[in-house]
């Protein structure tokens, strides 16, 4: 078993490289403080996300990756409509079951100073956030029951459901319209399970232009994190590196008045408690 408790991904001022880390301070939020252009130190993890271990050299960050890259991550499964507030917003029935969409690895981005790139074909007034809590598997499992579900956590961070909502109204299958390049940012920070023992403790919040706009709370899912993980797992192998987007409550700007849309130069930060900030720029693509 690993022994980190709280993981980054970064490149190391003292030699350019990728490493695993540690925070040294494990009370500040690195999210901000990479945005702050704050020292962060970190001590190396030697091994994977799986099985690390953490040594005694202390390396400073660069700057900070997605804790899980893209080779370790073998699948994205998101829940759509998982908070009782954001299907009121909805006017919409809560789902008697999870109701599942995937993002592809291509999507999977990190922490500023990794930008949301929004290509040509979402740039028409519609792209929209979505701050959710994430989790890690780090233990392969089926068929697992819901009071077992949390031992096959590695841990859990922030990530932005990032969606055109154009694209995603034309069609009842929502892959494509939230699996564009770039859009599933997940960050700044993996916190291990031993530290998180109950997910549902925990508020969201996402804060554009530094106006916060969506404030929930993990307690209301419609779903818990072992009913996702249970009914997630019925006949279907979650293998290790699964990621797992676990919904959004309300205030997401298609449902605001007026609408509140991700404009290229703006900033979009998701807040949770015990993980910190993922913050990153918004930037219109080129093509």
């Amino acid at each position: 078993m690993p022994t980190w408790t709280h993981l980054v991904r970064f490149v190391a001022v003292e030699d350019n490289q990728v490493h695993l880390g540690q925070l040294v301070d494990t009370t500040r939020d690195v999210g901000r403080d990479s945005v702050e252009g704050l020292e962060i130190a970190v001590y190396v993890i030697d091994g994977t996300i799986f099985d690390g271990r953490v040594t005694d050299q202390v390396l400073h960050v660069k700057s900070l990756l997605s804790p899980v890259s893209r080779e370790e991550c073998s699948y994205i499964r998101c829940l759509g409509l998982n908070y009782t507030d954001h299907a009121k917003e909805a006017n919409l029935p809560l789902p008697k079951v999870p109701i599942l969409f995937t993002k592809p690895r291509t999507a999977l981005s990190g922490p500023y100073p990794a930008a949301i790139n929004v290509p040509k074909c979402a740039q028409d007034g519609t792209s929209d956030y979505e701050a959710e809590l994430c989790l890690v598997i780090g233990k392969a499992g089926r068929d697992i029951p819901e009071d077992r579900a949390l031992e096959h956590v590695l841990g859990y961070t922030a990530s932005n459901d990032v969606s055109a909502r154009t694209l995603q109204l034309l069609t009842a299958q929502w892959s494509f319209s939230k699996g564009l390049d770039g859009s599933c940012p997940i960050g700044p920070v993996l916190v291990s399970s031993s530290v998180i023992e109950d997910p549902q403790t925990l508020s969201v919040k996402a804060i554009y232009n530094n106006q916060t706009v969506q404030n929930g709370h993990t307690r209301d899912m419609i779903f818990s994190i072992r009913k996702q993980i249970s009914y997630l797992s019925q006949g279907t192998t979650l293998e290790a590196g699964t990621i797992i987007l676990t919904g959004t409550p309300a205030g997401i700007g298609y449902f605001k008045q007026p609408s509140v849309v991700l404009q290229d130069g703006d900033e979009i930060c998701v807040e949770i408690d015990k993980i910190g900030t993922l913050v990153n720029k918004v930037r219109y693509d080129s093509r």
